[in-house]
């Protein structure tokens, strides 16, 4: 085994990327899709992917709609280029199936025609994000330092439950997206849980789904959190004001969600132990990651937030 050669490895998927690079194997990547942006080191390698649709300037309710148009006519969100890859010859190639909107899928037919292998991560809970670790560190013949990568996101997601064990839930929404509105799905859900909260709309392990902000401000949640997904906390704060979000009745709090809750990769457990924090700060300590407190709240929930430091200030 150690006379063979190392995979050369051209990863599709943002969350597969960030899998490789705590698996301490980036110096086999060779390829990188336009998404790929952690760890930052990545930013060195060629680009083989690029979005058919640029999102930077528009609201998110035109990019809903751009997607939503793409996905009624058939139209892949991505241009692959297949040439490129071809060059960079790869042994495998990382990608998903889970969301046509996150990331390249593996049926996309410039994939299919390069005949190099293909391993796909669909990952739809916490447990399946576990499994994914173990997928890849076991095709990378690194299957010891996935055992211990997956134990470490499970001491953190446990440390957590344990921080709020007997507490009452907090009633929360968890939003990935803004215009419209989206229930959370997939392992968000059971984020918020594990972080002593109850999404009040959430479908652990289901896909999210539309709905309104006036649905949300019925249910009355106690905590609303924008985790958008692929925006950090500028881009939703920013976003925000274009989508002229309602006073819901109920702190606003915008995070990272491109960082910590979009991507079945290690980072979502930070977020459990983030979400802990903002539901119960008597208990959770702040684990320093970025949020900001949007402006407009109205019946502020005692002790439900502290100040937030670790957000940037807008």
């Amino acid at each position: 085994m150690s006379g063979a050669p190392a995979l050369r490895i051209c990863s599709l998927l943002p969350s597969a990327t960030e899998i490789v690079g705590v698996l301490g194997q980036l110096d086999r990547l060779v390829g990188r899709s336009a998404e790929c942006d952690f760890p930052p080191t990545v930013s060195r390698l060629p680009v083989v992917t690029s979005a058919r649709i640029d999102t930077e300037n528009l609201t998110s309710a035109a990019i809903d709609a751009a997607v939503r148009d793409a996905l009624a006519d058939g139209r892949s969100l991505y241009a692959v280029d297949a040439d490129l890859i071809a060059q960079l010859a790869p042994d495998l190639i990382l990608t998903q199936d889970l969301c046509e909107v996150c990331a390249v899928a593996s049926s996309d037919g410039a994939l299919c025609a390069l005949g190099v292998e293909t391993l796909t991560l669909d990952a739809h809970s916490l447990d399946e994000i576990a499994r994914s670790v173990l997928l890849l560190a076991a095709r990378l013949r690194v299957p010891a330092h996935g055992q211990a990568v997956v134990a470490a996101m499970e001491a953190k997601v446990t440390l957590a439950r344990a921080r709020v064990h007997g507490l009452p839930p907090r009633r929360v929404f968890v939003s990935e997206w803004l215009d419209p509105p989206f229930a959370a799905g997939h392992w968000l859900p059971e984020m918020v849980d594990a972080a002593g909260g109850l999404d009040v709309l959430g479908q652990p392990g289901q896909p999210s789904f539309p709905t309104s902000w006036e649905t949300v401000r019925r249910l009355e949640p106690e905590l609303v959190v924008l985790a958008c997904c692929g925006f950090d906390v500028d881009r939703t704060v920013r976003e925000v004001r274009r989508a002229r979000v309602p006073d819901l009745g109920c702190p606003i709090v915008a995070v990272d969600a491109n960082a910590y809750y979009s991507r079945p990769a290690p980072r979502v457990a930070d977020g459990v132990m983030q979400l802990a924090h903002l539901f119960h700060p008597e208990v959770a300590a702040d684990p320093q990651l970025p949020y900001h407190r949007l402006d407009g709240a109205t019946n502020t929930v005692t002790d439900l937030l502290i100040d937030c430091p670790s957000s940037r200030v807008f």
